[in-house]
This record gives C-alpha cells, structure tokens and sequence, in this order.
C-alpha cells in the first residue's frame, strides 16, 4: 500500500493565463470546451463535428499529445438558478431542490511533451520533477507550439457546434485538485493505492480500458442509431460512444488521449506487425483476427491521402462510495462496448495505479507502447464525446431535461437577438395534448417576469392562474346581450387627440364598415370626418354620438369637408352603421359612454374571455376591432414595457373573415413595440395556405409542438423544418403515470431546436388544470375562500388524504 499527498506532489509547476508548466518537464495548453445539447445533433451533424476536429488535428507538430477529457459526476439540484418568491415559485423551487443528476465538465489539453519524446517505459513515476521544467516557459520550442495551437483553437471556435475557452489558473488548479482529491467535497485527503482498489477520501476508483487495436470491432462511425428513440419510420442519432458518457448515469471520466506521432515510423511498425502475424496466423483464431483488423486500418491509410497514424489509449475511471457497487459499475461499461462490437480491458493492481495517475493532463506523456492502440486519426476521432448536458439560458421559461428533468431556461425572448429576430410564437398540439396548460406554463412565467399579457381566449383556460394575482388581473367575459365597456371614441380632454390616435380610430371605422378596397383618399376623407366631429363635440363621445353627428349633417358634409362621394358615402356609411347604433341588432356592444378601457391600464394581466361569442361571426369581429382598439390606446403607450399577445383557440376566431387580416395587423404593429405574439393552434392545416398566413409563420421563430399522432410532415413543410427536427417530433414520448409525470414538447427557437419535458409540482398542475372535475373541485373550493392560493393547498392536501 502506497500514498500520495497533493501537497507534497504536486504535479504543476507553474501556471501562466490558460498555460501550465508542469513538474516533469511538460507544458499544456487547457481549455473547457462547450458542446452542443444532447439529443440536438443530427447524423450529419456528427459528420460535420468530425470533420472539424480532423482539420484541426491533422496538421499538428509530430509530439503533440491532445488529451480530451469528459468528466460526469453525479450531483444534487442546488435550484439556486430559480426563483423563490412567489407561490408557484416556491413550488417549483422546492419540488426540484437536492434532485440528482449528472453534471458533465468537457475539458481539451494539447500537450507538449518534455523533450518531445513519446516513447515512454513502462510504469513512469508520475510526480517525477525535472530541472528543466521551470525554464521551459522560456524555449522558443514553447512558443512554436502555443502558436500553433492557438490557430488550432481559432479554426475549432470559427466552426460550427464547438467552442474552447481558455481555462483561468484558478480553473486549473480546482481541476487538479478534484481529480487527485478523488472528487471528494469539504475535505482534502491522500490517494491510498494498493493492488485491488484505489482509494481516495470515501471514494473507491476502478478503470476500463480501450488499450490495443484488439480492442476495435468492425468499424467505427461518427454516429450510430440511438436505440431508444429509433423507430421504425426513423433514425434517431446519437454520438458513437454516447453510451459511456451521459447515458452511464454514474460517476465516471472518459480520457481519451492521441499521440500524434511521426506518421512514416508508425506505418512501418504496422507493415511489421502485419507480416509477423502473417507468417503466425495459422497457429491461432486470435492473431487471424488481429491481422484482419490491422489490414483494415492499413488500407483505410492507403485510400487516404489525408489520413494521419496516431497511438491512442481510451480509459473510462469511475468510482463509487461503496466498493462492491463498483462491480454493478463495470458490468454497464461492458455492456456497453458489446452494443459496439467493442472489447474493453480490465486493468488491476499496478496497471490500475498508473491508468488512474497518467490520466491528468500533465501526466499525459507517460503511456507505453503496452497501452496505445495504433490507428488513423480519423478513426480514432469516432470515439469522441460530441454532447453535453442540456443547457440553461439563466433567464428565461423554465422547462425540463430530456434526462432528469432537470430544469432548464430558456431564454425565448431573447432581448439581445442572438438567435432569434422576432420572439413570436405558435403552439401546435391537437386536442387533449395540453396546449393550454403549455400555454399556462409560458405566460405565467412570463408574468412573474414582469411581462404584460393580453389573453383573448375562447375557452376559459386561464381564470386559475389569473385569480393567484388578485390585484395585478382583470378578466372582461363576454355575456349575452352586454357590452365589454370598451368605448374607441371616448376621449377625456378633446386636446388628446393625436395623429396616431386619429389614424387608429380611421383604421378601426374602415374595418366596421368592411371596406373591401382602401386606399389613401378613403383613410383621408374618414380622417377629415373624425376631427371635425370632434371639432365641433367637446365631450361624451361614442360611435352613437359619431352616427348623430354625421345623420345631422348628411346634406351638407360633402362640401363642408370638399369630400368626393366616391371618398366617403354617407348613406353607405349611415347604413352600415345603423346596425351598431340607437335600436341596431348590435347597439349594445357599443352602448357606453364612458370607457373602461382605462381600467386595463394598472393591469398586468388582462384576459377577454369570448368563450359565449365563438360561433357568432358578427359579434365576434366586432369585438376583436374593439380589443384591439383598447391595446392600442392602453397597453402600447409605453414601448419599453414588455408585452405579449395570445389568441387562443386561433382556429375557431380564423373561421371569420377579416380575423387573419386583423391578426397580421398585430405582427406588423408588434415590431414597433417591445412585444411578442402567440397563437395556439390544433393543426398548422388550420393556417390557410396564403400570403397573409405566410408573413405569420415568416415572423413566428418560436415553435413549441407536442406530441401529435397523426404526424407531422405538413408542420415540417410549412415551417421548413430540418429532417432532424422531424426526427425529433417524431422521438416526443409523454409519461403521465407514476411519480414523475411529464409531457415532452418540441421547441425550436430560430434555428436551434430540441425537445424538453414538462414536469410540475402538485401546486402547479393544479393551477394550469383547465377542465375536469379536478378542475371543477378547486373551482368550488375558490367559490368558499376567494382565494386562489388557499383553494389549491387545501386540494392537494384532500388529495393527498385520499391516496
């Protein structure tokens, strides 16, 4: 039994910005690299990452050791990133808090080996010192090499999907220590070595290894099919050996190591190798094996003017705090080499010491001949880890990993454009899928977030969210016979009236008059005929006060105004309007002298609620021309207040005409706000296939899509969608039993896109329910208390009884 002490032993000598100059003469070059999203890469994506690291590496000095290292370890959600303030919030917050997964730290060192020497004896002590170590930092060799690679780092960050970023000596020596310290928290201890374990702090250490070209099956791939997504329809992608990264579910580091050695010396020791075991593959099925696989490489060589002979050693180290689960370990490992045709090696007692010490970076020169496999570059890179955890914007809506349902933000807003020029969104999903309480999900947060929202909804989905904020909502329901006090012509000081304000009231009477062909001189003359209405009254203006006005002055307002008729109709004009006036059919969606649109002003939260006005197509219209003349007055006054306008139930309000027009009149204004639009639909088929529809999808760079059984090749026409995202629909699996129930919904936001989940605490189901008897139970329970809040804790807690 043997011990080492960081203290005494350290393997660093100096640290200078990213660069280490280590004990034993070598100097190495540290980098932290940021991977793609997991489950985010298509084949042709792992192709392209492939491709990139091969340019990068192929012209690399002859010496140069590149040791990329994958650490993954298992952790408890701090849920330090959410909020904690608000009753959902706090929820939320404690529902996550302390819940496991496995945190993932990708690591690039290129090392420049003392000497540039790569033929090491077997069993190097590690923390062996040299002299020369110190003044290596001034050799012109050094700085050769640091440019070398710092042009190699420019072409792997010019490209797409990766980016290496400097590692601080801070970051270096937290690296350091956690590895030699066997990953152990709030102690420092020794790494005791003996022949059967490796034991550090409370952790027990065992390693595989990936060791001689014995060890290669058939063939490698850039990718191979993830089997747990593939189907029958389609291939769902995954990284060739994804299955020892994240998917291992334990603690563990995957170190690949390549030396790029002198190409010619390399080739003749496989032309040797390959005539040895010709003269001896008779005496054995194991040499006709080896031989079979080196004639492979050698051809693969000799069709590759490109290709590049390297000695490389995988090794997977991974522990536990118990040692016989180290066994249950190992036995994974293996299982998943298999799935690649691939055979691992075992090492025990001294082999085990040094796999485990010569994998930090600055030991990284000490493997012999014994444990280096010898390939091509471009075989050798299939094996890289090209993924990461999901990752979270730090702002944004909260939604779920695909692995632990670990939440994850999104920053769908995106205020500093980076992915995305216009925040619109659509919601796809059919019915039963749970658009609206996805939709609950969105806006809520965004609420908290201080956006405002404007709801115009057909179904009722959003009374329980909105009643959580007694103070900061207002829900304007629609009933039979009534009015939503909304007057456009109400003005309080006559001095009011604006250019704007005019236009949008000119805008507002054209569309109740359903002008079919307007143009410059009709916007006009209805201009002319407003301000000499208000002109001449002074106060409790209405569309009825408006009518009267212009029926007084039908025989001479032609030429008072020097109007052509062909401009302004006043019979047309009287006629159509006669029917929202005095005793019209609709008089009383107008039929209000003040107007309560200012009531919306101090709400953040404001929903119209239509559901009793769905199916008829004139009240409708009307009221959609009225609401969108209240946003314009109250809500859009101030540019820097972020707001967001949803339609729900889209496709029943598209069955009238004129609504898609008036929707597309909201994307153009929304560009001049600080704003976003949403629509929710069962189907894109509901979309007409037009112009109009097409500058909505055009200015729609929010997709969210759940699970949808008839499939979703008209989504991907007329998004233009990759065959990836498709693929990536078509992977959405729901889990609505157990403890953990979830959706998972796809979201593409620009050009980016992955499916996440949707996991919620108790008290947030119960908030987005938007039908059924749960619903209607916490509604009942909201009837005796007046408070949200309280309804929904004393439901779970009958609930909870109950079960």
């Amino acid at each position: 039994m043997s011990k080492i002490n960081l203290n005494t032993n350290h393997p660093i000598l100096d640290i200078q910005n990213h660069i280490v100059f280590a004990s034993n003469g070598n100097v190495v070059l540290n980098y932290a690299v940021d991977f793609p999203e997991v489950y985010s890469l298509s084949e042709r994506d792992f192709e392209e990452m492939h491709s990139i690291w091969f340019q990068a590496f192929k012209s690399l000095p002859t010496g140069t050791i590149i040791h990329k290292q994958d650490i993954y370890q298992k952790q408890g959600y701090s849920a330090k990133q959410l909020k904690n303030n608000t009753f959902l919030e706090r929820a939320t917050h404690d529902h996550f808090k302390g819940r496991e997964y496995l945190k993932h730290d990708g690591y690039l060192f290129f090392v420049l080996p003392l000497d540039n020497v790569l033929n090491a004896s077997k069993y190097v002590n590690p923390f062996r010192s040299t002299a020369k170590g110190y003044h290596r930092k001034l050799d012109l060799q050094v700085a050769e090499f640091i440019t070398t690679i710092n042009d190699t780092v420019s072409y792997i960050n010019n490209a797409k999907h990766i980016n290496l970023l400097p590692m601080d000596p801070k970051g270096v020596l937290v690296h350091t220590h956690n590895y030699f310290n066997g990953f152990n928290l709030d102690f420092d201890t020794d790494i005791v070595l003996n022949n059967k374990t490796i034991e550090i702090g409370d952790h027990y250490f065992d390693a595989m290894a990936f060791n001689s070209e014995l060890c290669f099956g058939e063939s490698v791939h850039s990718s191979i099919s993830n089997s747990r997504f593939t189907s029958d329809d389609f291939i769902f992608h995954q990284g060739f050996l994804d299955g020892l990264g994240l998917d291992l579910k334990e603690n563990h580091i995957v170190n690949h190591i390549l030396y790029l050695d002198d190409k010619h010396k390399w080739r003749k020791v496989l032309d040797k190798k390959i005539e040895e075991l010709s003269k001896s593959s008779n005496f054995g099925t194991q040499n006709k094996v080896v031989l079979k696989k080196i004639r492979h490489i050698v051809d693969q060589i000799n069709q590759d003017d490109s290709s590049r002979i390297i000695r490389g050693h995988l090794n997977i180290i991974f522990w536990h705090q118990e040692r016989h689960h180290l066994k249950q370990i190992a036995s994974k490992i293996k299982t998943e080499f298999k799935e690649l045709d691939m055979v691992p090696y075992h090492p025990r007692g001294e082999e085990r010491k040094h796999y485990f010490l010569n994998s930090h970076p600055c030991h990284a020169s000490n493997f012999s001949n014994e444990d280096l496999y010898v390939s091509d570059l471009k075989h050798a890179l299939c094996l890289y880890i090209n993924n990461t955890n999901y990752k979270s914007d730090g702002t944004g809506i909260i939604f779920n990993d695909r692995q632990y349902n670990i939440p994850i933000h999104k920053d769908v807003w995106d205020a500093e454009k980076k992915r995305i020029k216009a925040r619109n969104f659509a919601i796809f999903a059919p019915t039963g899928e749970g658009k609206s309480f996805l939709a609950n999900n969105i806006l809520r947060q965004y609420f908290e977030a201080g956006v405002r929202l404007v709801i115009i909804d057909l179904g009722g989905s959003y009374a329980k969210f909105a009643h959580l904020y007694p103070d900061r909502h207002i829900i304007l329901r629609y009933a039979q016979g009534k009015n939503l006090g909304i007057n456009p012509f109400y003005l309080s000081n006559p001095e009011d009236l604006s250019p704007e304000r005019l236009e949008d009231l000119a805008h507002f009477l054209l569309e109740l008059l359903a002008e079919e062909k307007v143009n410059k001189s009709k916007e006009v003359a209805i201009k002319k005929v407003l301000l000499h209405y208000y002109r001449h009254i002074r106060s409790e203006h209405s569309l009825g006060s408006l009518y009267r006005f212009v029926d007084r002055r039908k025989e001479t307002l032609i030429q008072e105004l020097q109007l052509k008729e062909a401009d302004f109709n006043i019979y047309t004009f009287l006629h159509i309007l006669s029917e929202y006036v005095e005793d019209g059919l609709y008089s009383f969606l107008f039929d209000t002298e003040e107007d309560q649109s200012y009531t919306l002003e101090d709400k953040q939260l404001i929903v119209f609620e239509l559901d009793e006005v769905k199916d008829n197509k004139e009240i409708l219209s009307v009221m959609l021309k009225l609401i969108k003349s209240a946003i314009q007055r109250t809500i859009w006054q101030n540019r820097s207040e972020r707001g967001i306008i949803l339609f729900d139930e889209f496709a029943k309000q598209l069955k009238f005409p004129n609504v898609l027009e008036s929707v597309e009149f909201y994307y153009q204004a929304i560009r001049k706000q600080n704003g976003a639009i949403g629509i929710i639909l069962q189907s894109i088929n509901q979309l007409p296939e037009n112009s109009t529809s097409a500058s909505i999808l055009e200015n729609t760079q929010v997709i969210y899509c759940l699970k949808n059984e008839k499939g979703y090749e008209t989504l991907k026409k007329r998004l233009s969608l990759s065959s990836h995202d498709l693929n990536q629909l078509k992977s959405i699996r729901n889990h609505l039993t157990g403890d953990r129930k979830y959706t998972e919904v796809f979201i593409k936001i620009g050009k980016e896109s992955n499916v996440f989940r949707l996991e919620v605490p108790p008290e947030v189901y119960a908030a987005y329910l938007t039908d059924g008897s749960e619903n209607e139970h916490i509604m009942q329970l909201f009837e005796k208390t007046h408070d949200m809040e309280q309804a929904i804790t004393e439901y779970i807690h009958q609930k909870n009884l109950t079960t």
